[in-house]
């Protein structure tokens, strides 16, 4: 009976010992290809890979992408034109987006004050994404041209509601 109880406590810690393991080399991953089998990017396109670190209610949050040039503007309101498609990992399930014929968009008509001097800002094109779930398990991949960065925001539910006025 001894026998048993140790073999069956054995067992048990060298099952936790494999799963602490496995989830160590989950967040340990910095390869996208060690997840699933995203394609190569294609000639002039870079793979931009978002790892997401875990938070403890990733249900309360969001993440934005900003997908854009740093660019010299002047004074007026700027953005880039181009298309932000969603598409799925065939067999897999996941998705993975890509970016396409950016160009410049639109910009306000203002006359600049003569002494203003061009200042250098991150320039976004206008998407239609939204706020995206969170999810730290699956990275976020973006194929875009090599002269288009992507960055990202993380927004989360303070937990604070508040009440709108009645009139």
């Amino acid at each position: 009976m001894k026998k048993l109880a140790t073999l069956a406590l054995t067992s048990i810690a060298i099952l936790l010992t494999a799963c602490t393991g496995a989830n160590a080399a989950k967040n340990t991953v910095r390869n996208v290809n060690e997840i699933a089998p995203y394609p190569e990017a294609e000639a002039g396109y870079v793979r931009s890979v978002i790892y997401l670190p875990q938070l403890k209610n990733e249900q309360d949050a969001k993440v934005e992408l900003l997908i854009g040039k740093q660019m010299t503007t002047d004074c007026n309101f700027r953005s880039l034109a181009g298309n932000v498609k969603i598409n799925e990992l065939k067999g897999w399930g996941y998705q993975y987006l890509t970016v396409s014929e950016v160009t410049n968009g639109i910009s306000t008509l203002m006359a600049c004050p003569p002494d203003f001097e061009g200042k250098s800002e991150f320039v976004t094109i206008k998407h239609s994404l939204g706020l995206m779930d969170y999810n730290s398990r699956l990275p976020i991949v973006v194929y875009n041209p090599e002269d288009v960065q992507v960055k990202y925001r993380i927004w989360s539910n303070s937990g604070k509601t508040l009440t709108a006025i009645i009139e």
